[in-house]
């Protein structure tokens, strides 16, 4: 087991000198041609004393507030030119935000909401695409001490409802495309409505929101950050899970040195890189690393509005010079299945601007394979690591660019640095190396782990201590991790993680449903695909109708990615003696 060290060290120090870290002005001054230091030394060496001091320099008390460790302080400190957002929309029309101009919109905002009783605490919403509007509500609702709550553009009626009861949410930022999924929920809560000022539609809808553009002029373009206490939350987040809805997951202030580990020496983000996160911000790893990570590290961070085509995906990075990407294996995998990439840099030649820029690549959400990272040092032309985590711990295991050590393909790399991690039997005694368990962060010895438990206490997560992550993985003696599984049938399709039970529940709506099972089956591009074994009510036969009524139901009422795509019709389903589902055995069926 790893012991490791909470005390300043002046090792850790020369470390981060190696690293050409300026403690003094925080790493926004990260050398360009960064040096690569040891993993196991910085690793062993690790204090959080120290890494604060290379985040906040002197001013320790930047972190009490998201808004300031994200932005405010880069205005203070003399950043406030640097472009903080580069957002393409649909229409390949670009905006640039600074992080001074971030820093009036969000505080005009942050006012707005002050004037509907928003108060420290509270819970705000949005659930928009990848827009301008998006990051500055995220930094307002910071800003004012609020909690800030994504709500995925996918979801439905359902999924919104649960989530809105359950954090009490006091204001919901949507546009014209989403408002109609919110019917009766807007009787309780403050809708405020982004965009289509102009649009017919929403004349025609008769909605009594308030107009965002028009609310935003009328409020001051400064506000005080309030001071929280460092275990305040700043994020509420959901995550499925196999037995019950959704777990609530309330991220406090202590995640931000998490955030810059993962952001600085897994993913490397350096002050000149042209950074790429393409995963949703309604999804923790796009709300985590596309917004927080880069914009803590004072980074240039890309929205792409578009949905995900391979084409202008390549395109979106040749134009944006795009040197640091962070996505999926799905995304990779229909990247490399298109062929759109294959002859790019043959194509280029020596014109630089039809030529790709990246420097490093970055992948979660799945393993990714041997296949899919030969594919990307080929045809992208750059490293591609692979990386781990959770809604409810951030990333715990990771290939590192910016720490040198041995990351066989396939595995997950190795722990995040501030993290113990260890394998544990049933029993929970540690298994020794080759043997597979359950992968448990040891917190006692974690000081940049920051998760408490869930928000509502639906699930114990910790025995002992140990917090359990229910994965089943497997450590070799080299200290990488591999993945060999979920100990909870979670599905992880096309990177996002699907807890099978909401599935079943929501197909069980349609009256001719008797009992309904969800299980994940292969597929090529997306990892998984969601199948559901349905049995009728009695009388009834299935049809082909009857099986595009419940993917349309599934659709509605609770995500267009976790509609099953496959839909069978069976007499049982097997079951143990005290009537659990046994989805193992679909599996199994499915892959026969």
């Amino acid at each position: 087991m790893n012991t490791l060290s909470s005390n300043t060290s002046s090792v850790s120090r020369s470390f981060s000198d190696a690293l050409s870290l300026n403690t003094e002005s925080s790493n926004t001054d990260t050398n360009t041609k960064n040096t690569s230091a040891n993993y196991n030394d910085y690793y062993h060496n690790f204090s959080m004393d120290t890494l604060l001091t290379e985040i906040f320099g002197e001013h320790l008390d930047d972190r009490l507030n998201a808004y300031t460790a994200c932005c405010g302080r880069h205005v203070r400190d003399g950043r406030g030119d640097m472009t903080a957002l580069v957002h393409e929309d649909t229409a390949g029309k670009v905006t640039k935000m600074t992080f001074a101009e971030l820093d009036k919109a969000s505080a005009q905002v942050a006012n707005l909401l002050q004037s509907y009783g928003v108060k420290v605490g509270d819970q705000v919403a949005t659930m928009l695409p990848r827009t301008p509007e998006l990051l500055t509500i995220v930094l307002a609702t910071w800003r004012i001490g609020a909690v800030y709550q994504p709500l995925f553009t996918a979801f439905g009626y359902d999924s919104i409802k649960y989530r809105m009861d359950k954090a009490g949410t006091k204001v919901v930022f949507t546009n014209v495309d989403n408002r109609s999924k919110f019917e009766d929920l807007a009787d309780q809560t403050k809708m405020v409505l982004v965009g289509g000022d102009n649009d017919i539609q929403v004349d025609d809808q008769h909605w009594n929101d308030d107009r965002y553009a028009k609310m935003m002029a009328m409020q001051p373009e400064t506000l005080e950050p309030i001071l929280l206490d460092i275990n305040a939350p700043f994020l509420q987040m959901f995550t499925s899970g196999t037995v019950g809805k959704s777990k609530g997951v309330s991220v406090s202030l202590t995640a931000l040195p998490a955030f810059y580990l993962y952001m600085r020496y897994a993913i490397d983000l350096r002050n000149d890189d042209s950074y790429w996160n393409m995963a949703d911000p309604g999804w923790a790893y796009g709300l985590y690393y596309a917004i927080t990570g880069p914009l803590l590290l004072g980074v240039t961070t890309h929205f792409n509005e578009a949905g995900f085509d391979a084409a202008n995906t390549r395109d979106f990075m040749i134009r944006h010079k795009i040197t640091n990407l962070a996505s999926s294996p799905t995304a990779f995998r229909m990247m490399k299945s298109s062929g759109v990439f294959d002859n790019v840099n043959d194509d280029a030649r020596d014109n630089t601007n039809v030529k790709l820029s990246l420097r490093c690549a970055n992948s979660a959400g799945e393993t990714l394979n041997t296949e899919v990272v030969n594919w990307v040092e080929t045809y992208l032309n750059c490293k591609v690591c692979d990386q781990y985590g959770q809604t409810e711990t951030g990333m715990t295991c990771c290939a590192h660019h910016a720490l040198e050590h041995e990351a066989p393909v396939g595995s997950m790399g190795m722990a995040l640095p501030g993290h113990t991690l260890v394998v544990l039997d049933d029993d929970m005694n540690i298994l020794p190396d080759g043997e597979q368990g359950q992968l448990a962060v040891v917190v006692s010895q974690s000081p940049a782990f920051y998760f408490h438990g869930y928000s509502w206490n639906e699930k114990q997560a910790f025995a002992d201590d140990y917090y359990l992550t229910g994965d089943v993985v497997e450590r070799h003696s080299d200290g990488s991790y591999w993945f060999s599984g979920r100990d909870d049938d979670i599905i992880i399709t096309a990177g996002y993680r699907v807890g099978p039970t909401d599935v079943e529940n929501t197909v069980l709506e349609h009256e001719a449903v008797a009992e309904s099972a969800a299980v994940g089956i292969p597929d090529e591009v997306r990892g998984h695909t969601i199948k559901s074994y349905v049995v009728l009510k009695d009388g009834i036969e299935g049809t082909d109708e009857i099986a595009k009524e419940i993917q349309n139901l599934v659709r509605k009422r609770l995500s267009t990615h976790a509609y099953p795509r496959e839909v069978e019709f069976v007499s049982s389903l097997p079951k143990t003696p005290s009537g659990k589902i046994q989805r193992f055995l679909l599996r199994s069926l499915s892959a026969a």
